[in-house]
């Protein structure tokens, strides 16, 4: 089998392409590139990426390609980043990212030429009737479902997740034991495969600053300033810098630039129990058949280790799912993304309104 292996130089792509060789399967390795080289905020990490990368291949007999996506990333998920931040939504450019470049661009130029695509996503595949599912994967707290509500069958079906059925512990483990040079690197916080760059740092490159005011919501009174709407979320707690709290978002005012405020730990603001997706994406199939009367589902709005239980149903303009529980945040522009009631496969996703 011509297996392609996408590798970022962190330990779980790295353990891909041991266990591929494990199977006596040498992939052909792909590093994407986005940074550009005269950029010092992305081209640091991005070296330190390929070096890491460069060793793996080296260890393992494996061609490592480098390829550039850089100008496609910055006109699909930059500009869809930046033009939901501007509109005080909650975008999530790692849902965009896996959509439209690592399972999009870089399947049309480079991925169409191999038989699978290998990726160090915590996910799995499950083939029922003839079709193949974004199943979840092993470790709860590591599943990148979410990530990857927005991918289609045809994708779905050409993706291999070789770590999927393992924990985040035993991945560490057959990395140290293979002597991987990767098997102590820490996780990439930053955005999709920005690696270590902030999100602030990363919007404030492209809106700058907006002074406003942040307002308490009940009562009116302004509490301080904030450096502009757009680093702002529904639900968010830190980075307010007020004193006296716990302090969190509850709405935003995008025309007055005016962040509002609730504080508390179980103030009523903060919850809601139902949501609207009025674009809902089904990765393989739509598997409801009654849906106008309920159906039982799990699901997260945010990237959580939990799957919480609900109720989803057909509306006129999308679908409403109603929450067993409170939800804290429920934000604008975040997808809400939709599992089977035994949370074992993703269904799909959709934009929350």
């Amino acid at each position: 089998m011509n297996i392609a292996a996408l590798i970022s130089g962190g330990v779980d792509s790295s353990v891909v392409v041991h266990l591929l060789k494990e199977q006596g399967i040498t992939p052909a390795l792909f590093y994407i590139k986005i940074g550009q080289d005269d950029d010092e905020l992305l081209h640091c990490s991005s070296e330190e990426d390929i070096e890491m990368a460069t060793l793996i291949a080296r260890k393992y007999g494996c061609k490592l390609h480098v390829v550039d996506l850089h100008k496609d990333y910055w006109d699909t998920v930059v500009a869809y980043t930046i033009d939901k931040v501007k509109k005080g939504l909650t975008p999530n450019p790692d849902v965009m990212c896996n959509k439209l470049i690592k399972f999009g661009v870089f399947e049309e130029r480079y991925g169409n030429d191999f038989d699978k695509t290998a990726t160090g996503h915590y996910a799995t595949t499950i083939e029922e009737n003839g079709k193949t599912f974004l199943g979840t994967a092993k470790d709860p707290v590591k599943d990148q479902t979410d990530f990857l509500a927005q991918i289609d069958s045809l994708q779905v079906s050409k993706l291999m997740f070789p770590v999927g059925h393992l924990m985040k512990n035993d991945v560490r483990k057959i990395a140290e034991k293979a002597g991987l040079p990767s098997a102590k690197r820490q996780d990439s916080q930053g955005i999709c495969f920005l690696g270590k760059v902030n999100y602030n740092d990363f919007i404030r490159r492209y809106l700058g600053e907006k002074p406003g005011p942040v307002v308490e919501f009940e009562t009116g009174k302004i509490l301080g300033t904030h450096r502009g709407y757009w680093f702002h979320t529904v639900g968010q707690r830190k980075g307010l810098g007020l004193s006296g709290g716990p302090w969190y978002v509850i709405k935003k005012d995008v025309p007055g630039n005016i962040v509002y405020a609730s504080r508390g730990y179980d103030v009523e603001t903060q919850y809601g129990r139902e949501f609207c997706m009025n674009d809902f994406h089904f990765i393989t199939e739509n598997p409801w058949n009654d849906i106008e009367k309920g159906v039982d589902i799990t699901f997260k709005i945010r990237h959580t280790p939990e799957f919480t239980k609900g109720v989803i149903m057909k509306t006129h303009t999308g679908y409403r799912v109603f929450s067993a529980e409170k939800l804290q945040g429920i934000a604008s522009g975040q997808f809400g993304v939709v599992y089977d009631a035994a949370s074992r496969i993703c269904i799909g996703s959709g934009e929350i309104a």
